[in-house]
């Protein structure tokens, strides 16, 4: 099994990550104004209290690029 950092990949697609937070939340609750950047920082919080600093994941779930 291949091993990740969560909250660095995380960190790394915080533009997209961010995005896709606000939009689920205004899917889930029509109308709610929400701060980005507040849910970001909250839900990274929760991500590094719910997973560890290295994740086991299945090989297929990871594609290495070959120097």
């Amino acid at each position: 099994m291949a091993q990740i950092k969560p909250e660095a990949i995380v960190e790394h697609l915080r533009s997209q990550v961010r995005r896709a937070l606000s939009d689920a939340v205004a899917d889930v609750i029509p109308g709610a104004e929400v701060d980005a950047y507040a849910l970001f920082r909250a839900f990274k919080r929760r991500l590094r209290s719910k997973c560890q600093i290295w994740e086991k994941v299945p090989d297929q779930y990871v594609k290495a690029k070959l120097l």
